[in-house]
Parts: structure tokens; sequence; C-alpha cells
């Protein structure tokens, strides 16, 4: 088991925003919950914390609860609330 695992997080909304893009890949601790790429992305872009208790977690096209352990390669959403008309 490897002590890392490596991530694609696709960025909606506000987060695509903050960052200018549409996708990062981020590096964690095997064994890392969903909820920490929210953190991480808070600590980057404090701006978006507004966003935390309204995000929406998934991964791999199925949404997840916050506790749900990152695996390497996963595909993870943050999907904030959206508006439009």
């Amino acid at each position: 088991m490897s002590d890392a695992v490596t991530v694609i997080v696709k960025l909606f909304a506000a987060y695509q925003e903050a960052y200018g893009q549409s996708e990062i890949e981020l590096a964690f601790p095997a064994g890392t919950t969903v909820v920490a790429v929210c953190d991480r992305i808070l600590t980057d872009h404090p701006e978006l914390e507004q966003w935390r208790a309204l995000t929406r977690f998934g991964i791999n096209l199925q949404f997840v609860e916050p506790d749900t352990p990152l695996q390497d390669g996963d595909e993870v959403v943050l999907i904030p609330p959206v508006s439009g008309g």
C-alpha cells in the first residue's frame, strides 16, 4: 500500500474562478478523506470559505459523504451552489 494518493480535482463555479482553471492535481497521505480536498482549497483560497457548508462532494461521478477515503487516481469534484437563469 502506498503512503500517498494523488487525485484530480475538477473545479466548478466559484472554485474554478478562484483557480482560473478547470482542474488541479493534488497529493495527500493515504487514508485522507475527501473533505481534506476542500480544506486544502480553502487554505489556498480563503475567500471561498463562504461555500464550505454548502459544498457537496463527488468521487468518480458519484456523490459521497465528506468522510469518504480517497484512493489513488480518484477524480474528485467539489460542487458549490450555482445560480443561473
